[in-house]
């Protein structure tokens, strides 16, 4: 029988991904340390998954075709909003040792996605293709880590994170389209002009870089055991704001002491 998780091992990082639940990355131990938040109720609030084929917020689901087409999107997992695709509520199909492929529900279907994870030396490598196959629907892609907020006893983490711009946010959580000046956190927000790799530290034990080529990211800090450091192609309800996003996203996540 084929198993539901793929077990990843390296000189120092052994990665596990839970196929079943979302595809997502459901460990990563570096020297013994755990960088995953584990299981939660909730699927949008644990693990490493995929966004796809969308990242963030969808304003009331609300979305149109490449014709003008209008559809809503499923809203269930943030009322009233369309949140963070498919991918981390569907089960993934294995495709080799260190990659899965998601087949997309409608109206999205017949499109589909491919991730891959590579691990090498102290560096994970996380790679996302989202294919289109003829589906018109606009697509933007994204990665959602959940990174505790303690790996070791009465070490907080700490982020090191300097963008040059943020995204207003409405009363609704969408955002507005308007770029500002970055406030002090905490955040849930978008943020545009990173150019340095976030970084997240706790104390002298570990650190956690991020590279990614992406334009935007979305860092949320406000779960008491959690930060979310999120590379994406495009921001939230960005078909409505009229910004588009690559179909492709990869991110290397390098630890370090």
């Amino acid at each position: 029988m084929e198993s539901n998780v793929q077990r990843i091992v390296g000189e120092h990082i052994t990665v596990e991904l839970d196929l079943l639940r979302g595809g997502r990355i459901s460990s990563i131990k570096w020297h013994g340390y755990e960088f995953v938040l584990g299981f939660r109720e909730n699927p949008m609030n644990w693990g490493w998954f995929a966004m796809v084929p969308w990242a963030g917020r969808i304003n009331k689901g609300h979305i149109k075709d490449t014709d003008g087409i209008a559809f809503v999107l499923p809203t269930q997992w943030d009322p009233p909003h369309a949140e963070h695709g498919y991918g981390f509520v569907s089960s993934w199909k294995s495709t080799g040792p260190n990659s899965s492929r998601l087949e997309m529900p409608s109206p999205y279907a017949p499109a589909y996605a491919e991730q891959t994870v590579e691990v090498e030396g102290n560096a994970v490598k996380w790679s996302l293709n989202y294919f289109a196959n003829g589906c018109t629907l606009p697509a933007w892609v994204g990665f959602h880590p959940w990174i505790p907020k303690q790996i070791h006893e009465n070490i907080d983490a700490e982020i090191i994170f300097s963008p040059e711009r943020m995204l207003i946010r409405g009363e609704d959580g969408i955002p507005t389209g308007k770029l500002v000046d970055v406030p002090a956190g905490p955040w849930d927000d978008a943020f545009f002009g990173v150019n340095s790799p976030p970084i997240i530290r706790w104390g002298e034990v570990a650190q956690l870089k991020i590279t990614s080529e992406v334009p935007w990211w979305i860092v949320y800090d406000e779960d008491p055991l959690a930060i979310c450091v999120e590379p994406q192609t495009a921001p939230p309800d960005a078909a409505n704001l009229g910004i588009t996003g690559a179909h492709s996203v990869s991110a290397t996540f390098t630890f370090s002491n």
